[in-house]
């Protein structure tokens, strides 16, 4: 028999309300459509091939597929710990002769003095040295905007928290159109992010499907029949996703032709330094614009030519009339961060105004400048305030070229080979398009079989990585198309070269 008080204590139990439920706020929220680029890469993981190749990470590679960071920014990102006196301690993973290792510690010593190791916010344009040497690398030292103190320049979550900031900036201050012009086809994230910055997306002519090559004659059409005044995105380099960039000759048309319609040129810069191995021949588009009078509008990234791709560090910058229209571009600029800031917070998908600063400061460190940099008006934890030596710099010069010129060669053995191979379909383009990409003119068609046959992954339009690297040694050079392929990889590879051009001749003969 049950006691009195568990009646009780059940009695009162049963009478307490439950928790109504509530329907879900997400219920009606719909599946959005699968990244293309996810896509492929899921794929990949899926099959359980051993000759399996990813074409579609927009990455640089080694030969294994891994991801690779520069040496020098290696040795940039962890040369010298503190002790508990604050004195720095190089890590050196190369042997050093006595008088490079004194030189060292003097240049250390000399830094220490200035160190200010605090954890402070920076300004929310960025920290000022990072943003010197960008707008530098952008312009050229030599550049008349910036010798005469007219650029606005702000710091950026990489190319794409640049690309917002431009959106944002031309939507609200433009005062000629709140449309945008890109190139078809163009960078995928260029449509949302221009979109979402309110602005109305157009395109204009690029890609010639016939030739493999750029369709200059529509390009020139469009930008004549577009209303005066337009804003045109222009890629400065390494066209993403074709490879496909206009001569000198063709630059210096476009021109011609925008100042004639007074459009409005704004700048992608992704790949400076990355395409020919030439940061100044990278640059060529953007500094003839200013030349010619364009008052215009740059952004930059850094994931690619310094390896940087999670640490997100970017430009956005403005060329003005004046130092005073400067300083008044300068102040909206920083308005609009802040903006985009509390807009981030609210969406759940928060990016700070202003990049973590060891970040900053990697990438501050003159990668391509050959004088040395002034650190008494910068704030840097000691250890990063140790990186700006001559030698570190002059290695990211040689390393960036080398990866470029790795690329070419990379793309010449794939075209060798097909042609080795019989394959009656014209190639060209693969060795005249320039950059990480190349636009293979593979029909969406060709492209399943390529995956389905013979584990070949890649992007329906036909887009590939071409950035796979390797040791650069005359005779790892020598054997390039005799490895045996013994992983799967990521990018064309000496490793994977030959599968990769039968493939492409099996599904196009």
């Amino acid at each position: 028999m049950l006691s009195r008080s568990f009646l009780a204590t059940r009695s009162l139990r049963s009478s307490v309300p439950q928790a109504t439920r509530f329907a879900s706020a997400w219920s009606q929220v719909k599946a959005g459509p699968p990244d293309a680029i996810l896509g492929v890469t899921e794929a990949f993981k899926a099959d359980k091939s051993p000759v399996k190749i990813n074409l579609g990470v927009g990455a640089y590679r080694d030969a294994e597929g891994k991801p690779y960071v520069l040496p020098s920014v290696r040795a940039s990102n962890n040369p010298l710990t503190q002790t508990a006196n604050c004195r720095p301690r190089l890590h050196i993973h190369a042997p050093l002769s006595a008088s490079l290792a004194l030189s060292l510690h003097q240049q250390v010593d000399e830094q220490i003095v200035q160190a200010k190791n605090d954890k402070e916010y920076l300004p929310i344009t960025g920290f000022p040295e990072f943003t010197k040497q960008a707008a530098i690398l952008a312009y050229g030292k030599d550049s008349k905007p910036l010798q005469e103190g007219r650029i606005a320049i702000t710091q950026s979550i990489s190319g794409t928290g640049a690309l917002r900031i431009a959106g944002a900036f031309l939507e609200r201050h433009y005062p000629h159109s709140k449309a945008i012009y890109l190139p078809s086809p163009t960078w995928g994230n260029h449509i949302p992010i221009f979109k979402d910055s309110g602005l109305e997306v157009k395109t204009y002519s690029y890609y010639d499907k016939k030739t493999v090559g750029l369709d200059f004659e529509g390009l020139k059409k469009d930008m004549k029949d577009a209303p005066n005044k337009s804003v045109f995105l222009l890629h400065a380099c390494a066209h993403n996703p074709t490879g496909i960039d206009p001569t000198k000759e063709q630059w210096k048309e476009i021109s011609e032709i925008m100042k004639e319609k007074e459009h409005f040129p704004l700048f992608d810069s992704a790949y400076q330094g990355f395409a020919t191995g030439s940061v100044d021949a990278d640059a060529f588009a953007p500094r003839h614009f200013v030349e010619q009078g364009h008052q215009i509008a740059l952004c930059q990234s850094f994931a690619k030519n310094m390896g940087l791709y999670g640490e997100r560090i970017g430009a956005f910058s403005v060329v003005c009339e004046s130092a005073e229209e400067k300083a008044r571009v300068d102040s909206q600029i920083k308005i609009e961060k802040g903006k985009l800031m509390r807009w981030w917070i609210r969406t759940a998908s928060f990016v700070p105004s202003t990049p973590t600063l060891p970040s900053t400061a990697l990438a501050s460190l003159e990668p391509f400048s050959p004088t040395p940099l002034s650190t008494s008006s910068v704030s840097l934890p000691l250890p990063l305030r140790c990186f700006k030596l001559t030698t570190l710099r002059t290695n990211r010069l040689k390393e960036v070229k080398g990866m470029a010129d790795r690329i070419i060669t990379m793309r010449t053995t794939l075209y060798d080979l097909l042609q080795e191979l019989g394959s009656k379909k014209e190639w060209g383009h693969i060795k005249s398009q320039i950059g990480m990409f190349c636009f293979t003119g593979l029909t969406p068609e060709q492209v399943a079989k390529l995956a389905s046959d013979h584990h070949v992954y890649l992007t329906k339009d036909g887009r590939i990585s071409v950035a796979g690297s390797f040791p650069f040694s005359p005779l790892l050079s020598s054997l390039s198309l005799t490895l045996p392929i013994s992983t799967a990889l990521v990018g064309v590879t000496p490793g994977n070269v030959r599968h990769l051009a039968e493939s492409i001749h099996a599904v196009t003969k």
